[in-house]
């Protein structure tokens, strides 16, 4: 067993720092640890400092370090350019900071292209050669695997699959631009539109219950009770999806899509609707025979093993 490498990932998140080592060939970590991100106090990186020293691994070589974190980001230079949450974090060397402190080769990209990578590597995508995947949760994101290659792109920015435009004069996205498939789709979108419509004077259930924090969840459990505004919502996420997944298909043609995030789990609410939509948008029909269309399997994991992926594949192991 000497000669098995040891891998340390890391999984950077707005309210989360999250740490694990792992062992080739073995899917679960031998020791892992989380603690808040706390974004908005100084020195963030001193807290990951501190949580790799509390989970490396003693008497154990560790051979690289694999990171998932927030975009936008430069993987191929290691930068850090601007985190939603991390403001101290601007234009930031993580892979470099790492590998100065540590010795051994760090290598980073974002949460969503990892989150593809690692159900390709141990999840749902497995042998499967091209892949797509999509979370749909707050915000679209998504990841491509293409002959078991991760796309990253010349400036290591591609698969931001959640900002395509798929109405040219739709509703303002949260990147500032205009009708993104994230505007429609994600949990954000969802609800968007129904705020507007219940500000409008639209009837719903949703109005009984003033106080309850408006969420796609509550949106979805409304829709469950029969709920006309709710169900439209979802419609109308459902058919965007089915016109973003449909430009995917053209583009990178895969065998499989694989869908998470907390979004993806309201069912028949949302695909349904995106499965019409799908089939009404493809140019051909031979881009749906065989594909199949699933849930991810690795949940909270997916960005530990994302990152663990990164570092096996950059080590060639």
């Amino acid at each position: 067993m000497a000669h098995m490498r040891t891998i340390v990932a890391v999984d950077i998140g707005g309210t989360q720092l999250r740490a694990a080592a792992y062992k080739q060939n073995q899917i679960q970590p031998f020791t892992q640890k989380r603690v808040e991100t706390k974004a908005d106090e100084p020195d963030t990186f001193g807290r990951l400092i501190k949580l790799l020293e509390d989970i490396w691994p003693k008497n154990e070589t560790v051979h690289a370090i694999g990171v998932s974190s927030p975009g936008p980001l430069d993987p191929h230079a290691g930068v850090i350019m601007s985190p939603p949450n991390i403001k101290e974090w601007r234009d930031f060397p993580i892979t470099a900071k790492l590998t100065q402190h540590f010795g051994i080769p760090s290598y980073l990209d974002n949460d969503a292209n990892l989150a593809g990578l690692a159900e390709w590597k141990f999840g749902a995508g497995r042998e499967h050669r091209n892949i797509l995947y999509l979370t749909v949760s707050t915000g679209v994101g998504g990841g491509v695997i293409i002959e078991d290659r991760l796309l990253q792109g010349y400036h290591g920015l591609a698969a931001e699959l959640g900002h395509i435009t798929v109405q040219a004069d739709g509703p303002l996205c949260g990147c500032g631009q205009q009708g993104h498939l994230e505007s429609y789709s994600s949990g954000t979108g969802i609800e968007r539109f129904v705020t507007e419509q219940l500000r409008a004077g639209r009837d719903s259930i949703l109005h009984l219950n003033a106080h309850a924090k408006l969420s796609a969840h509550t949106i979805s459990e409304a829709a469950k009770k029969g709920d006309a505004l709710s169900i439209e919502a979802y419609a109308i996420a459902g058919k965007y999806l089915g016109i973003g997944v449909a430009n995917f298909l053209h583009a990178f043609d895969p065998s499989i899509v694989i869908f998470g995030g907390g979004v993806s789990q309201s069912g028949s609410l949302l695909f349904d609707p995106f499965e019409t939509s799908l089939k009404e948008r493809v140019i051909h029909p031979r881009y749906l025979e065989g594909l199949v269309i699933t849930k991810a399997e690795l949940g909270d994991d997916a960005g530990l093993l994302g990152a663990r992926a990164l570092a096996e594949l950059k080590l060639q192991i």
